[in-house]
């Protein structure tokens, strides 16, 4: 069984290649899914058909899962892990895929392809096809036998190989250990924050102050509290918050196509028009 929340945490589970249950989402509209998927209203049904794209056009949680993809977004978590293995700024990334849970790689292309289509991982089983298919693009998997995700377990093996590595987290206390583990190891972890809707006034507090880049996701926590040092975006926004998830950031503009307006000012813009509807 695999279980993802999307379209505002919306609980997905998936079996046998069919969605067998939905929750219903936190949020009515989103403006990333409003222009790139014409989702004008979210609900149930909305996060299932969302989630039945996903299985059909990239094979999640099937043994077809497409592993290779260009960009999904111009700044999203994944696509800025991308960016910051092929301009040297990171060594790796530790991050997770369904059908393989945990996954540590210095391949910038598999660090895209596994992360473009996912939203919150929650739990999936694991895919043979699926883990053959990381390894031969140069990606460990954390725990072959069941797909388990531990970003801390992971970042522990990275460190094994890689002075320089980013994490994704869904979480504060998991922020936090990590700048713990940082210390132990003797390695830079950056921290990237994820999946943030709905977290809490005092998590996204710890949050921020643990993390190098955290997206905004539909959080007003988020954006109420953040104080970055560079924003990309305006409606769903990641924020960079230290000056190394800076520099990643700019780092990533570099290989956005689209024209871009690079101006100072006070920061968090967020004009209120392109927010998603409601910030929780």
């Amino acid at each position: 069984m695999d279980r993802m929340e999307l379209l505002g945490r919306s609980k997905v589970t998936v079996r046998d290649e069919k969605v067998v249950q939905t929750t219903e989402p936190m949020l009515e509209w989103c403006p990333l899914f409003a222009k790139l998927r014409n989702i004008q209203h979210i609900d149930r049904e909305a996060a299932a058909k969302n989630m039945e794209f996903r299985i059909e056009k990239h094979g999640m949680f099937t043994s077809r899962r497409r592993l290779e993809m260009g960009d999904f977004v111009g700044f999203g978590a994944s696509e800025s892990m991308m960016t910051g293995i092929s301009h040297g700024i990171i060594d790796a990334a530790v991050t997770v895929c369904d059908g393989a849970g945990t996954v540590i790689t210095a391949n910038p292309i598999l660090v895209q392809g596994m992360g473009g289509y996912i939203s919150g991982l929650i739990e999936t089983d694991p895919n043979p096809e699926v883990i053959k298919g990381i390894q031969e693009r140069d990606g460990e998997v954390l725990s072959p036998g069941d797909a388990r995700i531990d970003q801390l377990e992971g970042a522990r093996v990275a460190a094994r190989r890689f002075s320089r590595f980013a994490v994704t987290v869904a979480d504060a206390r998991s922020a936090q250990k990590l700048r713990e583990l940082e210390k132990e190891l003797g390695v830079r972890i950056m921290v990237i924050g994820v999946h943030l809707t709905g977290i809490s006034d005092e998590d996204a507090s710890v949050l921020l102050t643990a993390a190098d880049i955290v997206t905004s996701c539909a959080s007003r926590a988020i954006r109420e509290q953040a104080r970055p040092l560079v924003q990309v975006g305006t409606a769903v926004p990641l924020f960079g918050l230290t000056r190394w998830g800076k520099e990643l950031l700019i780092e990533r503009a570099k290989d956005v196509e689209q024209p871009l307006l690079i101006n100072t000012m006070a920061l968090p813009v967020l004009p209120q028009h392109k927010q998603p509807r409601p910030l929780v």
